[in-house]
C-alpha cells in the first residue's frame, strides 16, 4: 500500500506507518504541492526519513531518450530501488522504460487505461502498471471490471518477474475492498482515505471500553 501525496506535511501526518510501503507522486500532485523538480532530492530524502521503502517519482519528459536521462537522474536521488521511475504508457515511454528496466532501474508505467498496456507493461519489466479507477470510470468505462481483465493478462503471462498491478485514483473504501477482492498488487491511497480506512468507530469504541474496564480491573487489584 502507498500514499498518494507530494504534500509533505499531510504524509508527516501519516507516516511512519507499518502498513504504508512508500509514497507515489505525479507532477499533478507536486503542483499541487507547491513543489518544483529542484525540490525532488529533498523530498525524497524527507519520505525516506519518514519510513517510505520506495517513492515514484515521475520523469518530466515524453521521448525515449529523454526519459532514459530523467529516470536516471531520478533513480540517483536514493539508495538502489528506492525511487522508482514513473513513465507514462506510451509508445515511446515503453522505450524508455525497457532501457531503464535494462540498467536495472524499477518503474512503473503510469496512465495505464487499456488492458493490453498492462501486458506491455509486463513485457519491458515494469514493476509496476498504474491504472486509475477514477479516472476510469469518470470516463464512463468500467473500470473495475477494466483492472480485473489487467489482472487476468498479468497473472496468465506472469514471468519470472511479474509486473504487479498498482491502482491510483481510488475514491472510497468500497473501491479499496472492490480492488482486494480482485487480488492487485498493491494500491496508492490518498492519504485522507487511508486514514478513514485505518479508524473505525466501532473499533474504537470497543477499544475504549476494554480500556475502561481495564483500568477498573487494576484499581480493584489495587484496593
Amino acid at each position: 500500500m502507498y500514499l498518494d501525496s507530494a504534500d509533505l506535511e499531510v504524509l508527516r501526518g501519516v507516516l511512519p506507518n507499518p502498513l504504508v510501503y512508500g509514497v507515489t507522486t505525479n507532477p499533478t500532485l507536486m503542483r499541487r504541492a507547491g513543489l518544483a523538480y529542484a525540490d525532488l532530492p529533498g523530498f525524497a530524502a524527507a519520505v525516506q526519513g519518514l519510513g517510505a521503502r520506495a517513492v515514484h517519482l515521475q520523469v518530466p519528459c515524453s521521448s525515449a531518450e529523454k526519459t532514459l536521462e530523467a529516470g536516471r537522474e531520478l533513480a540517483a536521488l536514493g539508495p538502489p530501488g528506492f525511487v522508482v521511475v514513473k513513465i507514462p504508457a506510451t509508445r515511446e515511454g515503453f522505450s524508455g522504460a525497457a532501457a531503464l528496466v535494462a540498467e536495472g532501474v524499477p518503474v512503473t508505467m503510469t496512465a495505464v487505461y487499456r488492458p493490453e498496456q498492462a501486458l506491455w507493461s509486463q513485457m519491458v519489466g515494469a514493476a509496476y502498471a498504474a491504472p486509475y479507477l477514477g479516472r476510469l470510470e469518470d470516463a464512463g468505462e468500467d473500470g473495475l471490471g477494466l483492472i480485473g481483465r489487467m489482472q487476468r493478462l498479468l497473472a496468465r503471462y506472469a514471468g519470472a518477474h511479474p509486473t504487479r498491478l498498482l491502482v491510483a485514483s481510488v475514491r472510497t473504501r468500497e473501491a479499496v475492498l472492490a480492488l482486494l477482492e480482485l487480488g492487485v498488487g498493491a494500491l496508492t491511497l490518498p492519504p485522507a482515505l487511508f486514514t478513514e480506512l485505518t479508524n473505525d468507530a466501532e473499533t474504537a469504541r470497543a477499544a475504549e471500553t476494554f480500556l475502561e474496564d481495564a483500568r477498573a480491573l487494576m484499581n480493584a487489584h489495587d484496593t
